[in-house]
């Protein structure tokens, strides 16, 4: 199979590379980090003003762009080679997914306008201690009030959770097992007997809180117990989007390991001249290349809907997940003693690489996956 991107989509990356290199600078980077949102709404909302970056997967009649996973792909590796820190994932990916995967028509024009105009900050809170990615571990509950339903339980790892205004939730019916019994729901970020708390993480560019519902009221998304189905489709594509993300994170550890190693001097020669040095930039070149060729081959996958798409998911995400995490390796080593700086910005790649590779599970539970899917 030969793939390559469009000359629109290459002009797409070509300006939103040079846009966001202009907008989220290390430095910038660094001081959002430190805040207790990890980004800032005014910057977001220009910033989708300007780029629309949650509407790009949004079909034209929800006030989306209508392009698909090759273009959020995109925009995705994009913002990872950015380091940007916005709710992008949360939204355009998980939220928005869950949302057209299980939501009515109605619920869908009530719902994704607001996101594609970079109003609403969303996500999708499924997980559970101890952290399973799988939606049979659901032990929150719904209970049916009326027209609405009542959530009773928690939820950790929530992907921007502490600062989202809609939040999807993932619980199941009373007595209810395994796939059978679950629903989405959405909740309001400032529902009555939902409390929010940010965790301590390892990766402070992309926060996470645990939500606890004591009582909270909830609107069903989609159709009571018919979950399982939209929100594997909804994993499927988040693991697909990631891959993309680590992609770009990555090529951004490959290149600027490359740069420093062409710039660093050592018995009078640049350190790239040495020969265990070009083996090492060449097998990051390699893992890298493979990450993106799998990262792309399944946003592809993804927009041609290929019958074996949910295998091809897990296969990128666990090639990216690999490569992310030692190309993150062998940049800390090529920058020798300074790459465990604080100063020095290779650390900051090195923890979302870290991070990335365990959410939505790592390379060994989607090998397992990928496995079991082509058994099945």
């Amino acid at each position: 199979m030969k793939f390559s991107f469009s000359s629109e989509q290459e002009e797409f990356r070509s300006n939103l590379r040079r846009f966001l290199a202009e907008r989220s600078p290390t430095k910038e980077v660094r001081r959002l980090m430190e805040t207790d949102a990890g980004w800032e709404r005014d910057a977001w909302r220009k910033l989708n003003a300007e780029l629309g970056l949650t509407a790009v997967r949004i079909p034209e009649a929800y006030s989306g762009q209508g392009f698909g996973f090759g273009e959020l792909g995109i925009v995705l590796e994009e913002a990872g080679r950015a380091l940007l820190c916005a709710p992008l994932f949360s939204t355009a990916v998980l939220a928005t997914g869950a949302i057209l995967n299980a939501g009515t028509e109605a619920q869908k024009q009530a719902l994704l306008p607001g996101i594609a105009a970079g109003d609403t900050i969303a996500t999708l809170a499924w997980v559970e201690d101890p952290a399973h990615w799988d939606a049979a571990a659901t032990a929150m509950t719904a209970k049916k009030s009326g027209k609405r339903y009542r959530l009773e339980g928690f939820k950790s790892y929530v992907i921007d959770g502490h600062t989202a205004d809609l939040i999807v939730v993932l619980a199941r019916r009373p007595g209810s097992k395994g796939e059978n019994g679950l629903s989405l729901f959405t909740v309001a970020g400032n529902a009555e007997g939902l409390s929010r708390h940010a965790l301590k993480t390892m990766d402070t560019t992309r926060k996470l809180a645990r939500l606890e519902f004591k009582d909270v009221e909830a609107t069903l998304l989609g159709t009571a117990g018919a979950a399982a189905v939209p929100f594997a489709r909804t994993m499927t594509e988040a693991a697909i989007c990631l891959a993309n993300e680590m992609a770009g994170v990555a090529d951004r550890l490959r290149e600027d390991a490359l740069a420093y190693a062409k710039m660093r001097m050592q018995f009078g020669r640049p350190i790239a001249s040495f020969q265990s040095m070009k083996h090492k930039q060449a097998d990051m070149l390699i893992d890298v290349e493979l990450a993106k060729s799998a990262a792309y081959y399944a946003a592809a996958a993804l927009d041609d809907g290929d019958d074996d798409v949910a295998a091809v998911a897990s296969l990128a995400k666990a090639a990216a997940s690999e490569a992310c995490l030692q190309t993150a390796i062998h940049a800390i080593q090529i920058h020798g003693g300074i790459g465990f700086t604080w100063d020095n910005d290779t650390h900051l790649w090195f923890k979302r690489a870290k991070s990335s590779e365990v959410l939505l599970g790592d390379a060994h539970h989607h090998r397992e996956l990928m496995m079991q899917r082509w058994a099945a």
